[in-house]
């Protein structure tokens, strides 16, 4: 799978990202190819329109309806093909001769060529990762995409959608191929994935055509769609027959056929939980830390980071406790914030739908105050969701969904409401900032609508990038006046301080060899959050290895690079202008955004 759509896919595989390579050379006997500015960008889109038509998930994921009826090709035949279009692409863009072009594409052509050999560096660990988790994987993404991202607006789409149940099939049979290809070389999920990944197909293949009782949740889906066709009656019930058939004759055997194999790995896996069980599985944690967080920090010094602003945040905590009154140490003011029903609404229809309204509301309330911190802001609409019943279970907390560029889908701000208990009022505010505005709504779809700048740079990203923002907006609006209430204030603390121990236990777990149960005692010692969501944390880390550590290393480097531009520029410093030296370029790797930031402070002085 291609680098740009490894993001577009919300986080199937390993994320691109590194300012740490180095270009590959170009050949001495390639001749310069000389282009202006304008021809390069139109170029690199050509080369990015190459890649996404090997992606037909992609191209739906941009509200394109060409392959619509087609998913990605995840075999390794796929793969080699893709990687030997990456290695043609770099050779193509190293030749350009950039003495022509303004600033703006040069940094595409630094971004794409660091892009380019990362894909290439990266294949040697094609296989270090887990096909199929609770977090991830062609098993759940298979009805979330049908369900969130194949619109039906004819009949010809909904035939479309039928062609995807019934070439599912084909998808599954390819995961455990992967899977079978992983076990070979010992490369095997620990054992509590198993149970998880398992009950989800479970609830897949719930309910009708597949066994009694209400539609399954693609059936209801497609039904629902279908019925707002202005089609006959005839041609709706003759659709609805093709899907129940595709669905049990085509995706029905392909999940029995992925269960079964799972259930042999679960019988061999084991409870080592970090990658550095992996064959050569040091050296791959410390790829995965250079390409999650595009510095050349070490699993130590993230690790000891970790501890520090861990201390400092919890004396932060301490000061709110002592604020409200409450008598005690930290740990009883934890345990109250846990177990106090003032905080949590109830775990029922009514309290679910409470907690969206309110937080859509404190969405809209920050839309009105967006002038106080940003010149530039986002045209594309954004909506509050609850994640689906199907995956809700083994899905995060809260995570955001990218808007089509055309308009057709909102960005869509999902929080999950499995268990209300995980979800307080009081942490209710900062989520709301950090999914929505203005953290990744704003952020991505700002990126989204830049003009004048490869395709590749507008779609792809860095998840330092887009981590750090979304934890740097959850405390920016502090600043003019939101967090009013003191618990929602230790809410936005609560959350940087579990993003703090992330960068402890993600490298405790994978680089100091910590078991799942020292990751969660730390966790549970150190954070006010329930066990059960600090098991599921847990868990994720363990599955997603570095993927933690891009929030408070990106969040912390925003927040260096600002403090030196205030100190530099005195009153000379604008909030505004500032956040737009972070956002104009969309989302860029570490020592690009410092270069940015750089560049702006010296124009300023003059």
């Amino acid at each position: 799978m291609k680098k740009i759509n490894l993001y577009l896919m919300t986080l199937v595989v390993l994320l691109f990202s590194t300012g740490c390579q180095k270009d590959t050379p170009a050949s001495a006997t390639t001749t310069p190819v000389i282009m202006t500015s304008p021809e390069i960008v139109a170029f690199l889109d050509d080369l990015f329109l190459e890649e996404l038509r090997e992606s037909p998930q992609s191209m739906t994921y941009l509200g394109m309806r060409e392959r619509y009826d087609e998913w990605n090709d995840i075999s390794d035949t796929a793969r080699n093909k893709n990687l030997d279009m990456t290695k043609q692409h770099l050779a193509k863009v190293m030749a350009i001769d950039l003495s022509n072009a303004n600033a703006s594409v040069k940094l595409s052509v630094e971004m794409f060529i660091q892009q380019a050999n990362q894909q290439i560096e990266g294949d040697q660990w094609r296989y270090h990762s887990y096909p199929v988790s609770q977090m991830r994987g062609v098993h759940s993404m298979i009805p979330s995409f049908l369900i969130n991202q194949h619109l039906i607006a004819d009949k010809e789409e909904a035939q479309a959608y039928i062609e995807r149940i019934t070439n599912s099939a084909t998808l599954l049979e390819q995961v455990v191929e992967q899977l079978k290809i992983r076990q070979q070389k010992g490369i095997v999920a620990p054992k509590f994935v198993f149970p998880l990944v398992m009950a989800s197909i479970d609830n897949i293949l719930k309910g009708a055509p597949f066994s009694q009782g209400p539609d399954s949740t693609i059936f209801a889906d497609f039904k629902a769609k279908v019925a707002k066709l202005e089609l006959s009656e005839a041609d709706k019930n003759n659709l609805t027959l093709a899907a129940s058939v595709a669905l049990q004759d085509s995706l029905s055997p392909g999940y029995q056929n992925l269960l079964s194999v799972l259930r042999k790995l679960e019988a061999e896996a084991t409870n080592d939980h970090g990658v550095w069980k992996f064959p050569n599985g040091e050296a791959f944690y410390n790829f995965a830390l250079q390409r999650t967080t595009t510095t050349d920090l070490t699993a130590e010094q993230i690790h000891t980071k970790g501890l520090y602003e861990v201390a400092r945040i919890q004396g932060e905590m301490l000061e709110i406790m002592q604020a409200v009154g409450f008598e005690g140490d930290l740990q009883a003011f934890f345990d109250f914030m846990r177990n106090d029903p003032r905080f949590y609404f109830p775990d029922t229809p009514e309290g679910k739908q409470a907690y969206l309204d309110q937080a859509t509301q404190l969405i809209n309330d920050m839309n009105t105050r967006l002038d106080e911190l940003f010149i530039t802001k986002p045209k594309a609409d954004l909506v509050v969701k609850a994640v689906e019943p199907f995956r809700e279970a083994s899905a995060g907390q809260a995570f955001y969904q990218r808007p089509a560029p055309d308009g057709s889908r909102p960005g869509t701000y999902f929080a999950n409401l499995y268990k209300m208990g995980d979800m307080s009022k009081y942490n209710m505010e900062a989520l709301a900032y950090h999914e929505g505005i203005p953290g990744h709504h704003m952020q991505i779809s700002i990126a989204q609508e830049l003009k004048n700048i490869p395709k590749f740079r507008l779609f792809g990203g860095y998840t330092v990038f887009s981590e750090g923002w979304g934890l740097y907006s959850e405390s920016v609006p502090k600043e003019i006046g939101m967090y009013a209430d003191p618990y929602s204030d230790f809410g936005r603390l609560s959350g940087e301080l579990y993003r703090a121990c992330r960068l402890v236990v993600d490298t405790g777990i994978h680089a100091k060899k910590w078991s799942r149960e020292k990751a969660l005692d730390y966790m549970n010692s150190n954070v006010p959050h329930s066990t059960n969501y600090n098991v599921r944390q847990i868990e994720r880390y363990i599955v997603m290895p570095s993927q933690a550590t891009a929030y408070k290393i990106g969040m912390l480097k925003i927040q260096e690079l600002r403090a030196h531009a205030e100190a530099s520029l005195g009153q000379r410093f604008d909030i505004r202008q500032f956040h737009d030296v972070v956002l104009k370029d969309g989302s860029v790797s570490l020592p690009i955004l410092e270069d940015n930031v750089n560049t702006w402070i010296s124009e300023s002085k003059i």
